[in-house]
């Protein structure tokens, strides 16, 4: 009995010195979650309630709702959010289908290729400021360097203000997908090399033409890295805000303010024109309501995703 006491006792130690190193392990990214994440996630949810313009501007006052009630009635907030949803969806319209034709395209041996896939893939590493100022300095109206040679081709007779009200989402759209496309082509090449040879020869023998192939075979065999790319694409629109920053900065007249934008200039206002203080508490309010809706298409797309495969 004696010893089967102390063997028990002799385990518990054990066990608790195996935790105990797997908590140590640990400990250093619990603090960096702790402070990196969990700490200001609750801050924001604190200054919900507050009337507050930061240090220096005296002690946070509380006003309960006043803030979220403030967000259902601001129009610009909701016309941000509509924007949001027409950027999301027209990069993801354009950049899904590009990726997996330029990944259908250079995957394979030929001689090339892997040339090819780093020139495509390149300007996902690049920073986001530097692209954005690039893509600014090609498309501006009067010396950028698209309109010059559409000009010097003779296709347009005057400069298109590419960055004016009509067209800014269109070219904000284009640097998203020039920027972000050559990390789904990975995705899609990594998907492609896993589709059974087999499967594809079969397909070949029964009749099957190059794109019967693509679409009956290849497609369906990539349904799991498909979801994963869709939802990187989806909620990767939802915080795109250097390129907006840097580009258009949410103009003109608001036409290509989108969520993550609209928050943000509360806390760090973006330009001369804007309140010289800042209003935290109202920021963290349009904070937490753009990641509810954010959420809320996310969560909604998992729900979509999980019934397509039941019914396949």
């Amino acid at each position: 009995m004696k010893d089967q006491k102390n063997k028990s006792i002799l385990q518990r130690k054990r066990a608790v010195k195996r935790n105990l190193q797997a908590y140590t392990f640990m400990l250093p990214n619990l603090i960096l979650f702790t402070v990196c994440s969990l700490y200001p996630v609750v801050w924001t949810l604190k200054y919900v309630f507050y009337q507050y313009g930061g240090y220096g501007t005296g002690v946070p006052r509380f006003v309960g709702l006043d803030n979220l009630a403030r967000v259902f009635r601001d129009k610009v907030y909701w016309e941000s959010v509509m924007h949001t949803f027409t950027y999301g969806f027209g990069k993801v319209l354009i950049i899904i289908p590009l990726a997996f034709f330029l990944a259908f395209l250079l995957n394979g041996q030929i001689r090339g290729n892997g040339v090819a896939q780093s020139i495509v893939f390149l300007p996902t590493i690049m920073s986001s400021a530097v692209m954005g100022l690039v893509f600014y300095l090609l498309f501006n109206a009067y010396n950028g360097e698209v309109n010059k040679y559409l000009m010097e081709a003779g296709i347009v007779t005057r400069p298109i203000n590419w960055l004016g009200k009509d067209q800014a989402m269109k070219t904000l759209i284009l640097t998203a997908v020039w920027g972000g496309v050559g990390n789904y082509m990975v995705y899609f090449i990594a998907g492609i090399q896993q589709v059974s040879e087999d499967a594809i020869e079969s397909a070949r023998i029964d009749g099957a033409g190059r794109l019967q192939t693509i679409w009956y075979i290849i497609i369906p065999m990539l349904g799991p890295i498909l979801k994963i790319i869709l939802m990187l694409a989806i909620t990767s629109a939802f915080h795109d805000i250097t390129n907006v920053m840097v580009l258009t900065e949410g103009g003109p007249n608001n036409s290509t303010m989108v969520m993550s934008l609209y928050g943000y200039r509360y806390f760090f206002p973006i330009s001369a024109a804007e309140a010289t203080v800042p209003q935290y508490g109202y920021g963290a309010a349009v904070s937490v309501i753009s990641a509810v809706i954010a959420g809320a298409v996310t969560l909604g797309y998992l729900k979509i995703s999980k019934k397509m495969d039941s019914i396949y």
